[in-house]
C-alpha cells in the first residue's frame, strides 16, 4: 500500500475553496472584432508598420508541399512568400465576390 500525502487544508481544519467558475464568452461578438482580440494576443509585431508576425505550422501532403516549393523555386521567392501571395489572393477574391 502506498503512503498518501494528506490534504494540506484537512491537517489545518480549514474548509476547502471551491473551484473557480469556467469563464463565459460574449455571446454577441463580431467575428472581426473576436479576430482583432485573437490576433493581438497571438501575433507578434512585425519590422513594417501595419504587419503582424503570425506563426503557422502546417501539415501539408507531400505532394502539395512539392508543389508549392517548385512555384516557389520559380518565382524567385521563399516558401512563405509564396503561401502570403495565395492567401491575399484568396481573401481579395473573397471580397469581391
Amino acid at each position: 500500500m502506498s503512503w498518501r500525502r494528506p490534504n494540506a487544508a484537512r491537517t489545518l481544519d480549514q474548509p476547502e475553496l471551491p473551484l473557480a467558475a469556467p469563464k463565459r464568452r460574449a455571446a454577441s461578438v463580431e467575428p472581426e472584432e473576436a479576430a482583432k482580440v485573437a490576433i493581438a494576443r497571438r501575433a507578434k509585431l512585425g519590422a513594417p508598420p501595419g504587419y503582424v508576425r503570425l506563426v503557422l505550422s502546417l501539415e501539408l501532403r507531400r505532394h502539395l508541399a512539392e508543389q508549392l516549393s517548385a512555384w516557389a523555386i520559380r518565382a524567385g521567392k521563399n516558401l512563405e512568400g509564396v503561401v502570403v501571395d495565395l492567401l491575399e489572393a484568396g481573401s481579395k477574391r473573397g471580397r469581391s465576390g
